[in-house]
């Protein structure tokens, strides 16, 4: 992200969207900017995007891919609109880890964002929607970023699964990790955000701080709050960093 002067003032030359399942994932990423708040913009429907900072505007999307994609449509079109397109969209929160891989309160950043279930199954198992000739199932980030965002955060790189429904038992698990070996989280938005960004031609990507572990159900085990912490002090390192990636380097 290189700054750059206009009319005197010194303004980053890179925007980014991030979005978030709920508004407590969005706290989190704001929490990273202190006092830095500008005040929100609703756009159509109930979608509202918070300026946490010059450069950086937040969006709680929704839960799930569907209403995750369509929110950041909406606000990646108004953008465009209003001549100010984003150069970068993030789907951040947090997200089951896949054990040992991922510790919890650990910080996993998506080399490759796939959607597990899109797809169809058959007597010789699952197949994606890919091998049924429709559309894609997975979008990958820029590699370059990739190593940027890991390099300053200390965030382990694989393959993040989004899901329609949160893997709840050992089985279930040991499918995902059969069919996806290099999968290190899961979410519910990350492949919906990633469509809505390719539409537009943005570079995506997807971090996710680790609250559970992939498998069977069981919130005694759960940190949502170290996971916050996680995502915010993340998302601290991240800014910085960016300013040395070219978001024309794919």
């Amino acid at each position: 992200m290189v700054l750059q002067a206009e009319e005197g003032l010194i303004t980053p030359s890179v925007r980014v969207l991030v979005a978030t399942a709920v508004p407590a994932e969005r706290n989190a990423v704001a929490g990273a900017f202190p006092g830095a708040g500008t005040g929100e913009s609703a756009l159509p429907g109930t979608v509202r995007v918070v300026h946490a900072a010059a450069g950086y505007d937040l969006l709680a999307a929704g839960v799930g891919p569907a209403l995750a994609a369509a929110s950041t449509a909406t606000a990646l079109t108004a953008a465009a609109l209003a001549g100010r397109p984003y150069d970068l969209v993030v789907s951040a929160g947090i997200g089951g880890g896949f054990q040992p891989g991922a510790p919890l309160g650990s910080l996993v950043v998506a080399d490759a964002i796939t959607a597990a279930d899109l797809g169809a199954e058959t007597a010789d198992g699952f197949l994606p929607v890919t091998e049924l000739g429709f559309g894609a199932v997975t979008h990958r980030p820029p590699e370059s970023l990739v190593r940027v965002v890991c390099g300053a955060t200390g965030a382990l790189a694989g393959t993040v699964l989004t899901v329609s429904t949160v893997t709840g038992t050992a089985a279930r698990a040991a499918a995902l990790r059969a069919r996806h070996p290099t999968a290190l989280a899961e979410g519910m938005e990350g492949f919906g955000v990633a469509e809505a960004a390719a539409a537009h031609g943005v570079p995506v990507l997807e971090i996710r701080a680790v609250s559970n572990p992939v498998g069977p159900r069981d919130r005694a085990a759960w940190r949502i709050g170290d996971a916050l912490t996680a995502l915010t002090e993340g998302f601290g390192k991240l800014a910085p960093a960016l300013e040395s990636w070219n978001p024309h380097d794919r």
